[in-house]
């Protein structure tokens, strides 16, 4: 009994931390959609950090991208040839990429990049003191170094996924008409008859939230970093490995209420 008792204490803790944090989490969502409102409104802080966000994970969401949509061209060639259904791979491809891996791969690919990097900017600010010197000169911390990353990722996530989208089925029609000799024809015209726009508008809808997930994640992580330098360590590996599993999770909810 004293083992259960045990194993149960710490699961409830474990939960209990969990909880906690996501409200906490939540607060700060609060603060930052308050803030957004509140002028002055920095728009070149904004334009920094969708470069930092948007044009420095541009190289690595396009590879991404262009490997994925080849890859699901190969995989699903040899599925849909047992069939006879070689023509559908072009389909399968663009719904796959406009569905679920553009926006879902996108967001990993800047949560490892650029999310982590909040984590860790924010942190070092939190553990040298700077943000406490922003309160001293009566600047809301939030406002200066929150928002802008917030809205910058809401703002190019969602291009960066359309990106994804469309190299990644350029990616598909050349491993599945150049490499796999497919009908062009077939492939492009299956493509127009069975891909919709809501395909892709909900696509882009799932990539705004993602965006908004890996920011207030990472800031939220530097934010309350504690624990000097390893401090700021742990609190980047754990933005990325967190926000990877609440994108998860809002993929599946967010699927289930548009498809």
């Amino acid at each position: 009994m004293d083992k259960i008792s045990k194993t149960v204490n710490v699961i409830g803790e474990a939960v209990a931390r969990y909880v906690n944090e996501m409200g906490r989490m939540l607060l700060l969502l609060i603060d930052i959609i308050r803030w957004s409102f509140y002028p002055p409104f920095r728009v070149d802080l904004l334009y920094q950090q969708m470069e930092r966000v948007g044009v420095k994970s541009a190289l690595v969401v396009v590879l991404t991208g262009i490997f994925t949509g080849m890859v699901l061209a190969l995989q699903s060639f040899h599925a849909t040839r047992k069939f006879g259904a070689e023509t559908l791979v072009g389909v399968t491809v663009a719904l796959s990429m406009t569905r679920e891996l553009g926006p879902v791969l996108t967001s990993f690919m800047v949560t490892g990049r650029a999310g982590s990097a909040m984590a860790a900017e924010i942190g070092s600010m939190r553990i040298t003191e700077q943000i406490d010197a922003l309160f001293a000169m009566a600047i809301n911390p939030i406002k200066y170094l929150i928002v802008p990353r917030v809205l910058a990722s809401i703002i190019v996530v969602p291009i960066l996924t359309a990106i994804a989208d469309f190299v990644g089925i350029v990616g598909g029609y050349f491993m599945g008409v150049t490499i796999l000799k497919i009908n062009a024809g077939a492939f492009v015209a299956n493509m127009e008859k069975y891909v919709e726009l809501n395909d892709i508008y909900h696509g882009i809808i799932k990539s705004a939230v993602f965006g908004l997930i890996l920011s207030v994640v990472g800031c939220y992580k530097g934010y309350t970093a504690t624990g000097g330098a390893e401090g700021v360590g742990k609190a980047t590996t754990e933005s990325v490995v967190l926000a990877a599993i609440v994108i998860l999770m809002a993929n599946y909810l967010l699927t289930a209420a548009m498809f």
